[in-house]
């Protein structure tokens, strides 16, 4: 009688429900980056050590880790930062750090459940969970990628806008960076590895452009290490240490991680190949996101430097923020107003387009859709460009009415979170799908822990920006109503959780039971 399949095998050998030939896949394969055994042409052992450290092997798995990293830079962020420097000075860096640290260990385990099972985020909702689950699921996944696909559009928009001298309003604008997506399907057809290296060269600008300001600036070295190094928070920081820790997590970037991990062609059925990419993914990864905390870094001291303290510090937003770091800063080679611009322009573009990315993959891993990826590309920008346009000549030239706009789609993310988190986690915990990869006790408590963390700051943002903005008795009970169902469906989700790992746990035993 064959053997039950052993723990380590099972989300390498086992048939998954719902999945098939014509299941919708991440990269064909031919378009993924070929990965060499060994440096020398052997086959190696399949022990499950891991070989030697080779740096050509990490030149050829480093690139999702970069895309993944352009979410932490995204114009969201941009306007995060500025907002923390100029209302809060140097006292929020060390939330920062710690954000992003979170950030980089919840991106670490999207990107060991796509190497450890080979399918992504959203196809593993779509075969674990219940249809009208998986509906839901990917509505709320379209609805926080529309909300940062707004603010990056926008971002870029106002960049364009800076760098014409305001001779191409901000519409127009939102028309030139939609057509973004046509430059991603041109680099798309060149393959994967061009596609990265164009993401590479415009985080290198927006690293280039903000290290200028740095030097421009010049902010306090004292300062800046105290503001890392020591934890300090204050009533009246409390907003903006909030949007600092909001911006980090993007629900759409969990997704897109997952999928990007698979551009490389790994023998699945291998534990020790499936360890070796996991250690190369965590160490590009934690590449891309100190290059992405340098970034923010920058940012924040800049305007905490010029701005902290001043009467103007509150009504800088990222519409205005060329305009006021020119008045104080000028420019000696250069004017400080468009290396902003420049910079602005390399977030809002690479943001987009990684937007129309994840978008893909979304789309197709929830509904299982075969279509083209033009097609799908196409669809998934067509879904934000209508709203943004709206958007752009409605608040053109009102800051404060933007300002309010911004607000409400960075709580339009926050509450989309937990519906990208606690699959992930539920997920990379269950043993019947992960095997001998799944997260162990420690790091599930830490976790959870972290995911509950978020979902409170989260919940702040929310309630404050309901307490300020709505306004009504019939608003307020439609809004409650939702809440309510909200509320249910997380805790759906939770429950559903425990019942993952409480079957995972009984299906092997039985295995090991019956082969006794």
């Amino acid at each position: 009688m064959d053997s039950p399949l052993r723990p380590e095998a099972a989300p390498l050998l086992q048939t998954r429900p719902g999945s098939n030939d014509e299941a919708e896949r991440a990269y064909d394969a031919d378009e993924k980056v070929v990965i060499s055994v060994s440096e020398d042409g052997r086959s190696m052992e399949d022990d499950g050590s891991l070989p030697p450290f080779s740096w050509r092997k990490l030149w050829r798995f480093t690139g999702p880790g970069f895309l993944m990293s352009i979410a932490f830079l995204d114009p969201g962020n941009l306007e995060g930062d500025l907002q923390a420097g100029a209302c809060a000075g140097y006292s929020l860096l060390w939330l920062l750090f710690w954000s992003t640290a979170m950030g980089l260990l919840i991106q670490l385990l999207s990107a060991r459940l796509g190497v450890a099972t080979g399918r992504h985020l959203a196809e593993l909702c779509r075969e674990e969970y219940p249809r009208w689950a998986t509906i839901a699921l990917w509505i709320m996944a379209e609805l926080a990628l529309i909300g940062a696909d707004i603010q990056e559009v926008i971002g870029s928009a106002i960049a364009i806008k800076i760098l014409s001298g305001g001779v191409i309003p901000l519409w127009a604008g939102v028309v030139i960076t939609a057509s973004d997506c046509f430059i991603f399907l041109f680099l798309e057809n060149y393959g994967v590895r061009k596609l990265e290296a164009f993401f590479g060269v415009l985080i290198a600008t927006m690293a280039v452009s903000f290290a200028i300001m740095f030097g421009e600036a010049k902010p306090s070295g004292k300062e800046f290490l105290i503001g890392v190094l020591v934890p300090k928070l204050s009533s009246s920081t409390i907003r903006q240490a909030v949007g600092v820790v909001g911006c980090i997590i993007m629900p759409h970037n969990v997704f897109l991680h997952s999928a990007l991990v698979q551009s490389r062609k790994i023998d699945n059925s291998k534990t020790s190949h499936v360890r070796e990419a996991m250690s190369y993914y965590s160490i590009e990864s934690t590449v891309a996101l100190l290059i992405s905390f340098f970034i923010n870094v920058c940012v924040t001291t800049v305007f905490a430097k010029g701005f902290y303290g001043t009467e103007v510090a509150s009504s800088i937003g990222l519409e205005n923020a060329g305009q006021f770091l020119q008045e104080k800063y000028g420019g000696k080679l250069f004017p400080i107003l468009y290396i902003w611009g420049i910079g602005l322009l390399a977030s809002g573009q690479s943001s987009t387009i990684t937007g129309t990315y994840a978008g893909q993959f979304i789309m197709g891993g929830f509904l299982n859709l075969r279509l083209k990826k033009w097609a799908r590309s196409l669809i998934t920008r067509s879904f934000a460009m209508l709203p943004t346009i709206i958007v752009a000549l409605l608040f053109d030239t009102d800051d404060s009415a933007m300002d309010i706009l911004n607000e409400s789609l960075n709580v339009l993310q926050s509450i989309q979170i937990p519906f990208a988190l606690i699959p992930l986690l539920a997920l990379v915990s269950k043993e019947q799908l992960m095997g001998a990869f799944r997260i162990g006790p420690i790091m599930k408590v830490v976790t959870w822990i972290m995911v509950g963390f978020l979902i409170i700051i989260n919940g702040y943002l929310l309630l404050d920006f309901f307490t300020a903005e709505v306004h009504g008795l019939l608003i307020s009970c439609l809004l409650s109503s939702a809440l309510a169902i909200y509320v249910i469906f997380i805790a759906y989700l939770v429950l559903r959780h425990s019942a993952f790992c409480t079957s995972g746990t009984l299906a092997i035993n039985k295995g090991f039971c019956n082969r006794n």
